[in-house]
């Protein structure tokens, strides 16, 4: 083995959340990574001059999967009890050389902090449906403000009403919330809500884009700096956002996007209560309440090793998902009011949308949700050359959907569905005009993304997946 290959082997064993043993055919223990001596109780020392057999009777290994594979060349695997009373789970397998066995290689997982994790959720949880027990009184005044909260959100379905119930009822606490459902259902303007609702309401609430910020620079945004960093750092240095939270609700949108380092570090926040800037060796208190929103399912993460199982329990304490538009069609008329006296303020005008309309707002399942039929809407305002609105400019499966269901030719269509198309290539033929479209006449990847309703990292993707080009 050359010099490199060994160097990082090694630093793959001194690294690895495993912890291994390598031990000889006969059971004489040749190496061990450096966590192995915090788990078994026993000093890398003692246990580099120990066989496998005396520390299966010293109690240390309770019971060795070494032995199981000397005796029955084979791998193994078992629950293991160390001497210092923490479980892991262990596997073990044999090496050979021209059919004798040489190594065994064994690792082990100590499961004992998930399961004191485990419990700590399973607390949370029963101290969550006490507070909700408790918080029955004044139902007079409570619905009286939940209606209220209802009319600003532009909700009226009865499974909004539940979610708007929950969230007011566990603003009060500081539990961590963990808002779930497709893009655009209104996860922000639920969060903001449970701001309101909050003790915190006086106190700043802070929306982090996890997706939108650079990696390069995710750790100084959110942490801060001190005067002189790093080359280029402001010469007073800078709080970060999770110190201007302080007092009030810390909002991270796209949680599942946050970088696996990065994922150690706010871990290490929400447990202590503290962080330290970068260049700065002095902790510093925060107090803020945390809400995260994702639209990916983070316990598939999980399993795929993109997020961190520590992490994601800290963050699902109060789980709340928000079901897409189409689950609940009784919202689209409130939110097509809303939107359309907003864009008859703006434009100047008051435009009124044609009755045959409302069959295709009703009748669109609205894959991209609010975001989608605001957009939709507002290219229908833009394109319709009378006061009532008819046709958007843009064309959408819900403007195919309307399009069709006019009298005559004097309306115009989207582009068909060309032979051998499948509708995977259709929607991404039509997500490149639009995109080559306001390229034309946007500025920059931030205001495109602004306009379309998505995070300034995706329009980033989609322009070079794409090879469009910024006219400017």
């Amino acid at each position: 083995m050359s010099e490199i290959d060994r160097r990082v082997l090694q630093t793959i064993v001194e690294t690895a959340n495993d912890h291994f043993f390598i031990v000889s055919g006969d059971g004489q223990i040749v190496d061990i990574s450096p966590g192995a001596e915090a788990v078994y109780g026993v000093s890398r020392e003692e246990l580099l001059s120990s066989s496998v057999q005396q520390l299966q009777a010293a109690g240390v290994l309770k019971p060795s999967i070494t032995l199981e594979v000397m005796r029955t060349r084979k791998p193994a695997q078992l629950m293991q009890v160390t001497g210092t009373g923490r479980r892991v789970i262990a596997e073990a397998y044999p090496v050979f050389v021209e059919g004798k066995l040489e190594r065994i290689i064994s690792r082990s997982r100590d499961l004992t902090d998930l399961q004191l994790l485990q419990d700590e959720y399973a607390l949370l949880q029963k101290r969550f449906n006490e507070h909700l027990k408790r918080s029955q009184a004044a139902p007079d005044a409570e619905e009286q403000a939940l209606d209220d909260a209802l009319d600003d959100l532009k909700v009226r379905s009865s499974v909004m009403r539940e979610i708007a119930l929950l969230l007011k009822r566990v603003a009060p606490s500081d539990a961590n919330v963990l808002m779930l459902g497709e893009s655009g259902v209104g996860k922000t303007a639920f969060a903001k809500q449970l701001h309101r609702w909050s003790q915190r309401c006086d106190g700043p609430f802070i929306e982090v884009n996890c997706a939108a910020i650079p990696e390069n620079l995710f750790e100084s945004e959110m942490f801060g700096y001190q005067p002189g960093a790093f080359s280029g750092a402001a010469r007073q240095g800078k709080a970060g956002l999770l110190e201007q939270a302080e007092g009030g609700t810390l909002f991270l949108d796209e949680i599942g996007e946050l970088p696996l380092l990065m994922q150690t570090k706010l871990l290490k926040v929400i447990q202590d209560g503290s962080l330290t800037r970068l260049g700065d060796t002095r902790p510093r208190r925060v107090d803020f309440r945390l809400v995260v929103a994702t639209n990916q399912d983070l316990a598939k993460q999980v399993e795929a090793g993109l997020f961190r199982l520590d992490l994601y329990y800290r963050l699902n304490v109060i789980p709340v998902t928000l079901p897409p538009l189409r689950d609940r069609r009784e919202d689209i008329p409130v939110l097509v009011e809303a939107c359309l006296r907003r864009l008859n303020q703006r434009y100047g005008r008051q435009k009124i949308l044609d009755t045959r309309v409302w069959s295709t707002l009703m009748g669109s399942d609205w894959p991209g949700n609010v975001r989608e039929l605001e957009n939709w809407l507002e290219r229908a305002w833009l394109s319709s050359p009378t006061d009532q609105i008819e046709v958007p400019a843009f064309h959408s499966s819900a403007a195919h959907s309307y399009a069709e269901s006019l009298p005559g030719d004097s309306h115009s269509s989207p582009a068909a569905l060309e032979a051998h198309e499948t509708l995977k290539q259709y929607l991404a033929r039509l997500e490149c005009e639009t995109l080559a479209e306001v390229s034309k006449t946007l500025p920059s990847t931030y205001a495109i993304a602004e306009r379309l309703g998505i995070s300034q990292s995706s329009v980033v993707r989609r322009l070079q997946r794409y090879g469009i080009k910024i006219d400017k």
